[in-house]
């Protein structure tokens, strides 16, 4: 997976930056024939179009009242962009597909399954899946569900690590994380990134376009390596950083994999929220924690349930003392606790689902 940012892709003024996205897609193309598969993640749909309607970039600043105007925009951009990015690739005898993604198509486990799905067989079949939020008809201001991503930072990363992408590059415009604002005196780039460095992140300009920032895509490439995926943040204005990422180079910062969760795992770990709460025992609680995908919730071991959901909706389970301690899946919905409960095979009750472990607190 390739995430590229609209300072990659951009211009001052908006407009493309032609030779950088002609040198990114033949870095991608070598990638293709030395047999990998490539995602690609590419903003600048909103800068493009503010280009072409003529507004300011304190029009389109990522701020609430201009929501309106920044999906005006991105209709008018992403054709643009999709159009330029077919054309390069065609040049290089690639094929190449747009996926646009909202945050409902994460919040569904099907619609999420299908579109992870999708996504890698266009891979297998050899085409470059270029992808984007869907900003024209769902911005991230108008979710109604729970948030997912805020930014393509952390889209990149969600994809990455529902498609079992081997690596991530998240490319931008500095040369990777620093303990301090790279134009700072003393800054120092971070090489390979440990959860406990000390990191100072600078304020984000008020009139940018684009929604990410280091802050952004410190949180998205850690997601991603929770997840099982090599990632690195880099510099994306020199295009040829991409081939060093991928061959190994002491570029960039390095945010090393954990070991992978399986795949409901990988999707219960996006949410911040839950649609609803279960409260169970401490002694379920310590078995869960033991065992997350072995351990099988009787209706013995529940002691209070909250919130409206739906099956297959994501909840959290929270223990004795309030405090939420991993996601899982609800097996029914919530209007009572016996219409929440399933039976299995044997009729005992039980919640279906796995259970992934987030944290303490989250």
């Amino acid at each position: 997976m390739v995430k590229v940012g609209t300072a990659v892709v951009s211009q001052s003024d908006g407009r493309l930056a032609l030779s950088r996205m002609g040198g990114l897609v033949e870095e991608i193309a070598d990638l293709q024939r030395s047999g990998k598969h490539v995602m690609l993640v590419s903003s600048g749909a909103v800068g493009v179009g503010r280009w072409r309607t003529g507004m300011t970039k304190a029009q389109v600043a990522n701020k609430p009242e201009n929501a309106i105007d920044r999906q005006v925009c991105a209709a008018a951009g992403q054709e643009i962009l999709m159009s330029t990015y077919n054309t390069f690739f065609q040049h290089m005898g690639l094929k190449c597909a747009q996926v646009l993604i909202t945050q409902g198509d994460f919040s569904s486990r099907d619609r999420y399954f299908a579109l992870m799905d999708t996504i890698t067989r266009l891979t297998d079949r050899g085409l470059v899946p270029i992808i984007n939020e869907n900003d024209v008809v769902t911005g991230s201001s108008f979710s109604s569900g729970p948030l997912v991503f805020k930014d393509n930072d952390m889209l990149a990363s969600l994809v990455a690590s529902g498609t079992g992408a081997d690596a991530l590059a998240l490319m931008t415009d500095v040369e990777g994380v620093f303990n301090m604002p790279p134009d700072q005196p003393g800054a120092k780039r971070i090489a390979v990134y440990e959860a406990d460095d000390e990191i100072k992140i600078g304020e984000a300009s008020a009139t940018a376009v684009g929604r990410g920032g280091m802050g952004s895509k410190i949180a998205a490439a850690s997601l991603a390596a929770s997840n099982g995926v090599n990632t690195i943040v880099a510099s994306g204005h020199n295009i040829h950083n991409l081939a060093e990422v991928f061959s190994g180079s002491d570029i960039g910062t390095i945010f090393p994999p954990a070991e992978r969760p399986t795949r409901n795992q990988r999707w219960l770990s996006y949410f911040e929220e839950a649609n609803g709460q279960v409260t169970v025992r401490d002694c379920m609680m310590e078995k869960i924690l033991a065992d997350p995908a072995g351990v099988k919730l009787t209706i013995d071991d529940v002691l209070d349930v909250s919130g409206n959901f739906q099956s297959r909706e994501p909840i959290a389970l929270v223990d004795q003392q309030g405090n939420v301690f991993a996601h899982a899946v609800a097996g029914n919905c919530s209007n009572s606790l016996g219409s929440f409960m399933d039976t299995d095979a044997t009729g005992e009750k039980v919640m279906e689902g796995s259970v992934f472990v987030v944290s303490a607190t989250s």
